[in-house]
């Protein structure tokens, strides 16, 4: 299969995922936010395999669709691209199921969806055995930057490794400039007005179009209330009756509106770790927006803002960018890994925990100064020593900072720049 794309077009990693899925699914969806790339990179696929492509976005094609799936879907015949499919949803879904499950050949449809399949669970169950799922993310720095992108495997590979890079570290403005620009296409040459409203409208579209006009939301405003919550608190635990209280709902109804914020792509969840290494594990998810170019404008911060030394948010937000970073490159990479958290009731607390399938872990702090110190390993340091007393498989504690300078800082715990994630 062919896997040039057309010129102008950034090179996303998603598109050998893809590729590679179509050789071996009768189904691919490629799901993401609005505005992520989905249709650019639908429609240069659909051009590179001979494929129809018809977006849902468009009424008429819409209508064609919603009115009789079978006929729609045989009259444009397969390979067939179908971009925005939650547009028509389950009937179009059912259709497509019974014309895969005619014919086993791989390849038949693309479909991609603003909506997060894996949280919709009448298509995931209609398609399931039949579909390969492929999430694309906001654009990672090493796409927009020409870098590697492969810090997960090299960071398993071999840690140590990672204090030889030969790439001179950004400075420690450019991070800041990087999390308020955020990864979506549209905004990349914005000036930073333009892409603060920007960010505003595409709040309000997706919150309107996506949620309201599909969910049973009785206080549509609550949503907007929400979503500016969880930008103040992102990177922080998950707890349902404070945000309830600070945005003037019950419990309930917080719990009910949080998953949709979820299948739109507007945050995400990173779960608990824990090897039994405390009975006093904290088992509560950290929430975090998608995107830290939204979170920002929805704080009304901008690089200078980040920059200043007493500035609360910077913290959270700079965590927020790694993890998404972290996030990014898991869905490409060849460890096959997850992306946890950690604390205890004792208060012992790693940002972020990297645990192969095999049981390897890589614990990550992020710090937002220029200059790591040695307490910043402390919890990584207690973390590895339990591990290693329990046989588990300790691989490296790293300090992620907006400094220049890579450091060892004992056995198997390392200083490095941040921009080494994609560098």
């Amino acid at each position: 299969m062919v896997t040039h794309l057309s010129t102008g077009f950034i090179p996303r990693r998603a598109v050998g995922l893809v590729v590679e899925s179509l050789s071996g699914f009768r189904v691919v969806v490629l799901h993401g936010a609005r505005q992520v790339g989905k249709t650019t990179l639908a429609r240069a696929l659909a051009t590179d395999i001979g494929a129809t492509y018809a977006t849902l976005d468009d009424a008429d094609q819409r209508d064609v669709a919603a009115a009789d799936p079978p006929t729609f879907i045989s009259a444009t015949g397969t390979p067939l691209v179908i971009d925005e499919v939650q547009r028509v949803g389950d009937p179009l879904v059912l259709a497509i199921k019974a014309q895969v499950d005619r014919n086993d050949q791989p390849g038949q449809f693309l479909i991609t969806g603003s909506t997060n399949f894996l949280t919709v669970p009448s298509i995931a169950e209609t398609l399931a055995g039949r579909v390969d799922i492929v999430t694309l993310w906001p654009l990672s720095q090493g796409e927009l930057h020409s870098g590697s992108d492969d810090f997960v495997d090299r960071a398993f590979g071999s840690p140590e490794q990672l204090l030889t890079s030969r790439h001179a570290p950004i400075d420690r403005a450019s991070y800041f400039e990087a999390l308020c620009a955020g990864g979506y296409p549209a905004v990349q040459r914005m000036a930073a007005r333009t892409r603060r409203r920007w960010f505003a409208r595409y709040v309000e579209t997706v919150l309107a179009r996506e949620i309201e006009l599909i969910a049973d939301i009785r206080r549509a405003g609550a949503l907007t209330s929400m979503i500016r919550y969880l930008a103040a608190t992102t990177a922080q635990e998950l707890v349902l009756s404070t945000i309830a209280g600070r945005v003037g709902i019950d419990r309930g109804t917080a719990q009910s509106y949080l998953p949709w914020l979820e299948t739109v792509f507007l945050i995400h969840q990173v779960p608990a770790w824990s090897r039994n290494l405390t009975a006093k594990v904290v088992k509560r998810p950290k929430i975090y927006l998608t995107d830290t170019g939204v979170a920002a404008a929805l704080l009304g911060k901008d690089p200078t803002a980040l920059m200043r030394p007493t500035e609360p948010a910077t913290g959270a937000l700079f965590e927020t960018f790694i993890a998404n970073e972290l996030c990014k490159q898991l869905t490409w990479s060849a460890t096959p890994a997850r992306l946890y958290h950690f604390r205890d009731s004792d208060g012992a607390e790693v940002d972020l925990v990297l645990e192969a399938d095999d049981g390897r872990v890589l614990g990550i702090e992020v710090k937002a100064t220029s200059t790591p110190r040695s307490d910043d390993f402390r919890w990584l340091a207690r973390m590895r020593d339990r591990l290693d007393h329990a046989g588990g498989h300790f691989t490296g504690g790293l300090v992620l900072h907006t400094g220049q300078r890579r450091l060892p800082f004992g056995d198997r715990l390392l200083a490095l720049p941040a921009s080494d994630l994609w560098r």
